[in-house]
């Protein structure tokens, strides 16, 4: 390997720790057991997740998916030691459909999804992910196509605006920012993230600005999502993923939002429970659960985790099991969602 690809490869590991990483490769081995079995990380980022599995299970092979180009450069440097049994493909995940079948393959034994930003997008500077950091109004995990954040605050109405701060961001002050950052732009457009920190802070009483860290965080976290929808792909991309597996095949989910967690919580339930009418005798078997819940509710980090990372603070894990392919009046058609 060349002097640069071992700069980048040791880059991607120093510039990520993965939240939870034993325990997500510990819900997904015995799932990859079998020699052969493939995994696909629907969330590449840069490879941390994938490199552990890929160290641990050694019969093992890694589909990673990403839409951000930087991300799938960094993930093959790193993980070039693994040789064939790894392969990067850049698309957004709920294409996991397509990607699984361009390999060749009907269903795959795993499915990782490590939901939100990732460390690689906070890190770079120029793309504005970051409240910390002055930038470009960006936030677009993949540079080039789609709004970026700054046209979301040029050009959407107040009324959506708020409706973004309120559903994406928790944001108790979602009006109060709309409102202010409408008008701001009718003087001057939106273009910096400094300036937009500086609008939210004036936003927030003094008594809220005490705790919680910086205030400007639930705006963020919102734009973001608005800008790479990445509340729509969830929802298609959990019932791709479980359409995916093989029976016997694990998905593990780590989420990071309220709303992402209720979205995953729901898909996976709604397999784990029959789907017959209440108050039958006998269950019909097509009716019978397609899924086995593999974690009580959502695990949480613990304090020594948190110590190690900051960002696992917040992290909720599930993860399921196929049991039985899915009944067919259950199954919805490709790229379909629900809400």
């Amino acid at each position: 390997m060349s002097d640069e690809h071992d700069g980048e490869r040791a880059d991607a590991q120093e510039r990520h720790r993965p939240v939870l990483l034993q325990r997500c490769v510990d819900l997904l081995a015995p799932a990859l057991a079998r020699p052969g079995s493939v995994l696909v990380d629907c969330t590449l980022g840069m490879g941390g997740h994938t490199e552990a599995v890929l160290a641990q299970l050694p019969e093992v092979r890694v589909v990673g998916i990403d839409r951000d180009p930087e991300a799938i450069r960094l993930a093959t440097a790193r993980l070039a030691p693994f040789g064939e049994r790894f392969r990067a493909v850049r698309a957004v995940y709920d294409e996991i459909g397509d990607v699984v079948a361009d390999a060749g393959l009907d269903a795959v034994e795993g499915v990782l999804m490590d939901l939100g930003v990732s460390s690689l997008q906070i890190d770079e500077t120029d793309r504005g992910f970051s409240y910390a950091q002055d930038a470009p109004l960006d936030m677009r995990m993949d540079q080039t196509s789609g709004l970026t954040a700054a046209d979301v605050l040029n050009t959407y109405a107040e009324r959506d605006l708020a409706r973004i701060l309120r559903e994406y961001g928790e944001e108790r002050f979602a009006p109060r920012i709309a409102r202010a950052v409408v008008a701001r732009r009718a003087s001057q457009p939106w273009t910096r993230s400094a300036e937009l920190v500086d609008l939210v802070r004036a936003c927030v009483p003094a008594a809220t600005r005490r705790t919680g860290g910086n205030p400007a965080k639930r705006t963020f976290q919102a734009l973001r999502i608005e800008v790479n929808g990445e509340i729509e792909v969830l929802r298609r991309a959990v019932p791709a993923a479980v359409e995916a597996l093989t029976v016997g095949g694990r998905i593990v989910v780590e989420s990071y939002h309220s709303l992402e967690d209720r979205i995953v919580k729901r898909e996976l339930a709604r397999g784990a429970v029959s789907s017959a009418p209440a108050g039958l005798p006998v269950e019909p078997e097509t009716h019978s659960p397609y899924l086995r819940l593999v974690t009580r509710g959502a695990e949480e980090a613990d304090d020594d985790e948190v110590g190690l990372n900051a960002r696992s603070r917040s992290v909720r894990l599930r993860a399921a099991e196929r049991t039985r392919p899915t009944p067919e009046h259950l199954r919805r058609p490709a790229g379909e969602s629900r809400a």
